[in-house]
């Protein structure tokens, strides 16, 4: 059985509030990108997808927007603290311990450790991950511990996808 990883950073984040890094909002831009990006992904996640998102509010709020776009279950999502991160080392750790019994995972996260995932694992190189862009890697592994260099099936980035 083969894995497959969506990493989706975060919408773009105001700076209008005077808050830590931490709990910056989404701007009001981000909703209709992450929307955009949603409905073009819709075919390609399953139902069955396993969502882990960041602590940061931004990247929380991506994930829940876009799992409502999606028709997901709330309960498919889960916050993990350890993916308020910006190293993609600590990301890849991550991703190595994830549960086997799990194919399908999307991550909701931060740059640069995701534009450096998508590198490091894909076979396609991008310059920056946009905020609410999304990369889908697919791995001919049965284990997360053994993904190492997959095929970059899928990228959707809001510039390339408004009218």
């Amino acid at each position: 059985m083969t894995k497959s990883l969506t990493l989706m950073r975060h919408g773009k984040s105001s700076w209008k509030h005077d808050v830590d890094d931490h709990d910056r909002p989404l701007r009001k831009r981000a909703y209709n990108d992450i929307k955009l990006v949603a409905d073009r992904a819709k075919p390609e996640i399953s139902s069955s997808v396993k969502i882990y998102s960041s602590s940061a509010n931004r990247a929380l709020t991506t994930a829940k927007c876009f799992a409502k776009h999606l028709d997901l279950n709330s309960k498919q999502l889960q916050i993990k603290p350890e993916l308020y991160t910006f190293n993609v080392q600590e990301l890849k750790q991550f991703i190595y311990t994830l549960d086997d019994g799990y194919d399908e995972v999307m991550i909701f996260g931060h740059n640069p450790a995701f534009t450096m995932l998508a590198n490091n694992f894909g076979d396609k190189h991008f310059d920056n991950v946009p905020t609410s862009g999304l990369v889908n890697l697919s791995f001919e592994n049965t284990s997360w511990k053994d993904c190492k260099k997959g095929k970059t099936t899928l990228h959707l980035f809001p510039k390339n996808l408004r009218t």
